[in-house]
């Protein structure tokens, strides 16, 4: 059984190490943030071993928000047993989109997303609730995001919806819901995630 352990205090202007460990499957996932109010820089591993039907992979990935919080630019790098690929997402200024697997960049809108988010990956959920001061005020948002699945890479825009549940001196419980799946998520006094249901635990 897997315990939550207490929640570190995320630093402004110091480089954090924070992990997660995988609940009900074999995973693990670890980010560098340097943190400055809303905006942050992250670097990271998700490690995820074979589980039924799934194959092993290993994900790195960089990614940064402005200095309003919105996302700007994401670097993965997958490896599985039989390759390895990359794919590199950006969002300019003015809302356009720039997805490039190393054959030439792919232009969208994605009909205004202004998030990306990473299967499995729990440092993403930060992007939206720290953006939008879910953490510490309570509300709620329907948003268009840049999904990014694994180990293919494929990129596809999904519906999410954040709403804060409560908010306290350690953080905030705040839901989060796409298409049936819903899970209240866990977030410290930063909006990082301590706790996914099912997912993953801080560690």
């Amino acid at each position: 059984m897997t315990t939550t352990s207490p929640a570190t205090p995320v630093t402004t202007r110091k480089p954090t190490i924070l992990t997660w460990q995988g609940v009900g499957a074999p995973r693990l996932e670890s980010v560098r943030l340097l943190v400055a109010e809303r905006r942050f820089k992250a670097s990271g591993r998700l490690i995820a071993a074979a589980d039924g039907d799934s194959d092993a992979y290993s994900t790195s990935f960089e990614a940064a928000t402005d200095e309003s919080g919105t996302f700007s630019r994401l670097l993965l790098r997958v490896t599985t047993a039989e390759e390895e690929r990359q794919i590199s997402v950006n969002r300019t200024e003015d809302g356009l989109w720039l997805v490039d697997r190393g054959q030439g960049s792919e232009r969208s809108t994605f009909g205004g997303a202004l998030e990306v988010d990473v299967a499995g990956a729990v440092t993403f959920n930060a992007l939206p609730i720290r953006r939008l001061n879910l953490h510490r005020e309570s509300g709620r948002h329907e948003l268009p995001v840049v999904f990014v699945s694994l180990p293919d890479l494929s990129v596809r825009v999904t519906q999410q919806t954040y709403t804060t549940i409560s908010v306290n001196d350690d953080g905030a419980v705040v839901n989060f819901s796409s298409d049936t799946f819903t899970a209240d998520l866990t977030v410290d006094s930063a909006g990082f995630v301590v706790d996914y249901p099912d997912l993953a635990s801080r560690v």
